[in-house]
């Protein structure tokens, strides 16, 4: 899988090398889904510092021997807010995970741009392909040659 944080940074540059794959990356989903994803992310953690600084003023409070009733309900209001935001933050994750393990990998930047295996490029050759004086045989003509059954193994 590609790195997400490849793609928050340089989404052109991937989308560009990932079209020489013939693949084309919705580039305004992703987009989409990141915002969403970072807005929901912000509120989350922006309520689990609410709770935290209430949850500190109720303590000073009963030190003091104060009433903090009315800060418990507003602690308990957004804990119920909390528990909203995470559900949603996890259902943006799980769309966007599943958005990535679409993507395929990269091709390296040497790869030839081409449509098939016709534009590859050869490097190097080593050894010579080897010659025979008979004809070469499949691997099933030779398998039934010597009795084994691909019938019953395949069951």
């Amino acid at each position: 899988m590609i790195d997400i944080q490849l793609l928050r940074k340089d989404i052109d540059t991937v989308a560009a090398r990932l079209a020489q794959r013939n693949f084309k990356l919705d580039v305004s989903t992703f987009n989409a889904l990141e915002a969403e994803r970072k807005a929901i992310q912000t509120r989350t953690e922006e309520l689990q510092a609410r709770r935290n600084t209430l949850s500190k003023q109720i303590g000073i409070l009963k030190g003091k021997g104060e009433d903090a009733s009315s800060v418990m309900a507003d602690v308990a209001g957004i804990g119920d807010e909390l528990k909203s935001s995470a559900d949603q933050l996890e259902i943006i994750q799980a769309k966007l995970s599943e958005f990535m393990l679409a993507i395929p990998n990269l091709p390296h930047a040497s790869v030839p741009t081409g449509s098939d295996e016709t534009g590859n490029i050869e490097i190097r050759k080593v050894g010579t392909p080897r010659h025979y004086d008979f004809e070469v045989k499949d691997h099933v003509d030779l398998g039934a040659l010597l009795g084994l059954d691909f019938d019953t193994g395949a069951k």
